[in-house]
């Protein structure tokens, strides 16, 4: 008694999902398969459907007893178990024996259970002009083919620069002008990080007063995801003033300068006034000689009281 001929379904399907003509040469399929399966492999972002329908495709198209069942009756023939066409593998198992291991290194994803090596952390120290132009940095390493390779983790360390400050995604410059400078103009080259020359001037007329600041648009460092832009350069001027003048100088000066304050004092208002003596003194090392002092007399008294509770009283 002969048995009933299978319905026929679908048999083009296998061929259009590896992009090949029903002709193709067994050549012809290995190049599509493996071509196609490093592109949609799941470790390297691909999608596992895709990947798993190329590796069916490939098993049954690679072997010409299933290819000539599916070509005669289709898909749902090799479903049903005809001429031992039985269930799909592992498609990691059929990639894997094609390339004779994962290429991308590592070992199978399901295969056994790799122990992962640890992570590399190295420091990268970079000047200001490497951040701002890029670079490219050669790097060493061993590796043991074994284990699944961790992350190298680089941790940029920027060198000081003698000039430049930066400041996120802005640049600052310091730059002393003389109290000549600062009150009849000035003009000076910028040498920027790119080496490009630029020319920083006031304006006919125009006063710097110390401590200011002035800014350049798109002349800052480029803007993380957005390379094309810039952000700004901030200028930080310092007025020198000169360490005495001559009383011919003194009279100079008075006579193109705005007049002093009127501070005219009477004979009997100065004998009632006592005279002061001032002197340089600089302040930050004056503070923090103050708080050192502050600190040792704390630690004497508690050496003198040991159980005295001590209490501070702000003063309004």
């Amino acid at each position: 008694m002969f048995g009933r001929a299978p319905k026929k379904s679908n048999n083009t399907r296998y061929y259009e999902i590896l992009g090949v003509p029903k002709n193709a040469s067994p050549e012809d399929l290995k190049k599509a398969y493996k071509k196609a399966a490093i592109k949609n492999h799941p470790d390297k972002g691909g999608d596992p459907e895709k990947f798993k329908e190329l590796a069916q495709a490939y098993e049954v198209l690679s072997d010409p007893e299933k290819r000539e069942i599916y070509d005669q009756y289709g898909e749902d023939a090799l479903k049903e178990g005809m001429a031992g066409g039985g269930g799909m593998h592992d498609p990691f198992d059929i990639f894997q024996s094609f390339f004779g291991g994962n290429p991308f290194g590592g070992g199978s994803s399901r295969g056994r259970r790799q122990r992962r090596g640890e992570d590399v952390v190295h420091p990268l120290k970079v000047s200001l002009e490497e951040l701002y132009m890029g670079a490219t940095k050669k790097l060493s390493l061993s590796r043991n083919p074994d284990t699944v390779t961790g992350d190298i983790v680089f941790v940029l360390q920027q060198k000081e620069h003698p000039k430049f400050k930066r400041k996120g995604e802005d640049l600052f410059y310091e730059h002393a002008l003389s109290l000549t400078e600062a009150l009849c103009g000035f003009r000076f080259v910028l040498t920027h990080l790119d080496g490009r020359q630029l020319l920083i001037k006031s304006n006919p007329g125009e006063v710097i007063k110390p401590d200011s600041f002035k800014a350049i648009d798109d002349e800052g460092m480029p803007i993380y995801g957005r390379p094309f832009m810039k952000g700004k350069l901030y200028i930080h001027f310092t007025v020198e003033f000169p360490d005495s003048l001559s009383l011919d100088q003194v009279k100079a000066l008075e006579a193109i300068l705005p007049p002093r304050p009127s501070m005219e004092l009477t004979d009997m208002e100065l004998d009632e006034c006592e005279e002061t003596t001032m002197y340089d003194v600089n302040i930050e090392e004056e503070m923090r000689r103050k708080q050192m002092q502050a600190e040792q007399e704390a630690y004497n008294e508690d050496d003198e009281h040991p159980g005295a509770q001590r209490v501070q009283c702000a003063q309004q």
